[in-house]
């Protein structure tokens, strides 16, 4: 009964976080409007193993290394910063570029996909402070004696939320309505998505402060 509850205090904690406008949820945006639906959905599927590995660090006392060495910290959230302004500058630059979409065929290619889910992946593991809250949230409702079929159970609850989030905005915007609205705008859509990331990227870099 107390596993139980823990996991339900866990998954209300995650669930509230991930549904969070953030950058991984500008990624998906983008991705399932711009690209296709199966590449968004690859991309949904690297923020989620994004967030199971970010689990496991945070299982194994990723949080207590951090405060450890606060310059670690220091590191990776700078880099974490200036990658995402990175993606962010990129899709600014493409925004006026003419985007063709084959409504039918788009995303078919497997090299598509591979490269849509490790843009996820990377998105996701760009931000440290996403191994900070799930530190935070095992702190606050694992149990004293984690055993081993707690901790998998945990791990397979935090692939679920996550990927189960992402791929609902990726089916969800990769609908015909959304991508027509996209192309017509796509311009300032992508300056807006852009500038968002350049934003988030810089908050995380000058948050080192």
């Amino acid at each position: 009964m107390n596993d139980l509850l823990a996991l339900l205090g866990i998954a209300g904690a995650l669930a509230v976080g991930v549904v969070s406008p953030g950058p991984s949820f500008v990624m998906i945006a983008r991705t399932a409007v711009a690209a296709s639906r199966a590449q968004a959905l690859a991309a949904a599927v690297g923020m989620g193993v994004g967030g199971f590995l970010f689990a496991i660090a945070a299982l194994v006392g990723l949080q207590g290394v951090l405060l450890a060495v606060p310059s670690l910290y220091v590191v990776l959230k700078v880099a974490g910063g200036l990658y995402l302004a990175y993606l962010g500058v990129r899709i600014w630059r493409g925004a006026a570029q003419p985007l063709a979409v084959d409504a039918a065929g788009a995303g078919r290619a497997a090299a598509g996909r591979l490269r849509a889910f490790a843009l996820g992946l990377a998105t996701q593991v760009s931000n440290p402070k996403t191994a900070i809250v799930y530190a935070s949230v095992f702190a606050a409702f694992l149990p004293p004696a984690v055993t081993l079929q707690f901790g998998a159970a945990v791990l397979a609850l935090v692939l679920l939320i996550e990927t189960g989030w992402y791929a609902l905005v990726a089916l969800g915007l990769s609908a015909e309505g959304p991508r027509r609205a996209y192309l017509r705008c796509k311009r300032w859509a992508d300056r807006i998505a852009g500038g968002v990331m350049v934003g988030l990227g810089l908050k995380l870099v000058s948050s080192v402060r």
